[in-house]
């Protein structure tokens, strides 16, 4: 696929973009990464989902997987897509062309999947009262800015690699997110992306930023320990067999009388 633009030189970078894809992602990363550390410390009792399954569990029932399962995969098609370089997947024999057209359906799929989910999850958390009543000020940030990044990615992928002439974000905003690990910015790789890309970009940033206030540390809880954990054995009690004595005692009826 061919990109749709290219990215714009080192020095046609302006104090705008040195802002938004250098300043914002490291200032994302930095609360990110202090935030688990707080929140570790100050509210380990809080460190979970809070399941509503017990106020309603019909939706819940379906929307859950939904989520969970298209989440999964997509994030693994981003650690693919942003952290490995095209020349490693080429390497090993998978051509752009080949990468792209997984990249694209398998994508949709999961997207499709998340975003069919996180809908579920959301009209189930407007639609009950209880659960509505219950909703905290976190939710009420979580839930807009993780549908604002899901439905901007989707939106990107079929508006430019669906649809559209294509745009190979491998050679630009890859390029721009790994930078951001090694300590090398390159604002100008993703500063003449398309816009979608661009704010699919920033509300992932934020999302990331508000990950250690939410519900999202749950995911760092994962029962790992219980695929080793010995099984638990249950033995019926065994009841006392009557003894002797007991077998014959005799207890009078309630209406007996004594014998003259």
């Amino acid at each position: 696929m061919n990109a749709a633009l290219t990215p714009l030189s080192a020095a046609a970078v302006s104090g705008a973009h040195l802002l938004l894809w250098v300043a914002v992602p490291y200032i994302c990363l930095a609360v990110f990464a202090v935030g688990h550390v707080w929140r570790y410390r100050q509210d380990q009792f809080g460190w979970t989902s809070r399941t509503t399954q017990l106020l309603e569990h019909r939706w819940l029932r379906w929307g859950s997987p939904l989520f969970h399962l298209g989440a999964f995969m997509v994030i693994a098609g981003h650690v693919v897509g942003l952290a490995v370089p095209d020349s490693w997947t080429e390497a090993v024999g998978i051509t752009e062309h080949a990468y792209h057209t997984t990249a694209v359906w398998a994508g949709s799929v999961a997207g499709a999947a998340m975003v069919t989910g996180l809908g579920m999850l959301c009209a189930r958390r407007l639609l009950t009262r209880r659960i509505r009543l219950g909703t905290d000020r976190s939710d009420k940030l979580l839930f807009p800015l993780l549908s604002a990044t899901v439905l901007l990615g989707i939106s990107a992928t079929f508006a430019h690699n669906v649809f559209g002439a294509g745009y190979d974000y491998r050679s630009t905003i890859s390029v721009w997110f790994r930078g951001l690990f090694v300590l090398q910015p390159r604002p100008e790789a993703i500063a003449g992306a398309p816009l979608l890309f661009q704010l699919h970009a920033l509300t992932a940033c934020l999302l990331f930023a508000a990950w250690p206030f939410t519900r999202l540390v749950h995911v760092w809880s994962a029962p790992i320990g219980y695929v080793t954990r010995p099984y638990l054995v249950y033995r019926r009690r065994a009841t006392p067999a009557a003894g002797p004595a007991s077998a014959g005692r005799t207890r009078p009826a309630s209406g007996s009388r004594r014998a003259a």
